[in-house]
């Protein structure tokens, strides 16, 4: 495991940082500002321009060919000058991926370009009602038709589908087959009759997540990603590419909001409090033990080529830590976490952040279900069923 940047990766760090610095409007001691739809795809097109979007792809499907380290100095760099998101994140680091390894010339040719420009957004269409930490219990039914399927089911917590031009879609269309088999992967177009998105409100008032409808939805067969029957294998690998770097990301924002917790502890004066002392350096401590699990995992990574099972220790103490930074720049607070709006600390940006971390436990794998990824294939501990 590497601390430090090899002499390439240090020059494309360092123009990286550069290149951030000029695109990225300079940082105050306050929240962090809102980002329209609009300013996403202007921003994604940018990143595509100068040569960031699609880091790892290989550079015959338009990418730059470069290890997973240059994507983690990516990540890292970006979320610590408090980049947006390319618009198109799930289809960069998820649905591309996947179609580079099981997508038909037609649907490269297709869909591939477009991802990296930021012109076409993906969500993925997982997660049911009673299907999301169960995956391959999926009820969305698609029926064979003539030339294609008809799709019928509910889709649930998919990020960006209110944005989203396609949807990576896991269907049954074997009900009689074994639960992991019979399931398929589709390419669907969201504009199709009888797709509905509808928001999913949080505790926190935004509207992150989202439910999608499907109603008879006809789809070609040309559509269909990788074999009909073969969706589990296809799904397994598009969540590989979800955990990936995401770690590094996380632990990034992590470092920009124990910043944050500190400044707000100057302003309110608890800095002298020795007791929100030692919490801090608690913190600090767990940022550094993150940061430094990432940076093995990325080691694993770089040698089997897939991201290992020590990205779920990441994203469950992540979740964790980002909940206590909250809570205790609410206690910092006082009375005033009572406030709200333009009259609160910071326009409320605090108890905004308290009530939506609250989902970092359930997002991206609940912690039960990481709790026992960890046991199970970190610690070597026997199944408890």
């Amino acid at each position: 495991m590497r601390l430090d940047d090899s002499e390439d990766q240090a020059a494309f760090r360092a123009g990286l940082k550069a290149w951030l610095a000029e695109q990225l409007p300079e940082t105050t001691p306050s929240a962090p500002r809102a980002w329209s739809a609009d300013e996403l795809r202007a921003w994604s097109k940018a990143l595509h321009a100068a040569g960031y979007a699609g880091l790892t792809w290989p550079a015959d499907h338009g990418g730059r060919g470069l290890s997973p380290a240059y994507q983690a100095i990516y990540a890292e760099e970006s979320a610590l000058a408090e980049a947006p998101d390319h618009a198109g994140v799930i289809g960069l680091g998820m649905v591309g991926p996947a179609i580079v390894h099981y997508g038909t010339d037609g649907q490269k040719a297709t869909h591939l370009p477009r991802i990296l420009s930021g012109e076409t957004i993906f969500c993925q269409g997982f997660s049911e009602p009673d299907a999301g930490s169960d995956l391959a219990s999926v009820r969305t039914r698609a029926r064979r038709t003539d030339g294609g399927y008809v799709i019928d089911g509910e889709k649930v917590w998919s990020s960006y589908a209110h944005l989203a031009d396609h949807c990576l879609l896991l269907a049954r269309t074997d009900p009689d087959a074994a639960k992991h088999r019979g399931l398929t992967c589709f390419l669907l177009d969201m504009r199709a009759p009888g797709v509905e998105v509808r928001p999913l409100r949080q505790l926190s008032g935004d509207t992150d997540f989202n439910q999608i409808l499907l109603t008879g939805v006809e789809i070609p067969e040309e559509c269909v990603l990788g074999e009909p029957g073969q969706g589990w294998r296809v799904a397994l690998t598009t969540l590989a590419h979800e955990r990936g770097t995401f770690g590094i990301t996380l632990t990034a924002r992590l470092a920009v909001q124990l910043d944050r917790l500190v400044k707000t502890a100057k302003a309110c004066g608890g800095d002298t409090d020795p007791r929100v002392r030692a919490e801090i350096a608690e913190l600090y401590v767990d940022l550094q033990g993150l940061r430094f699990t990432g940076y093995r995992a990325l080691a694993a990574m770089e040698r089997t080529g897939e991201p290992g099972p020590e990205s779920s220790i990441l994203k469950l103490r992540w979740s964790q830590a980002n909940q206590r930074v909250s809570a205790l720049a609410l206690r910092l607070l006082g009375a005033g976490a009572a406030a709200d709006g333009t009259d609160a600390f910071w326009d409320g940006y605090w108890q905004h952040q308290r009530l939506r971390s609250r989902a970092n436990s359930i997002e991206g794998g609940t912690s039960e279900i990481l709790r026992g990824i960890v046991a199970e294939r970190v610690l070597g501990l026997p199944k408890s069923r």
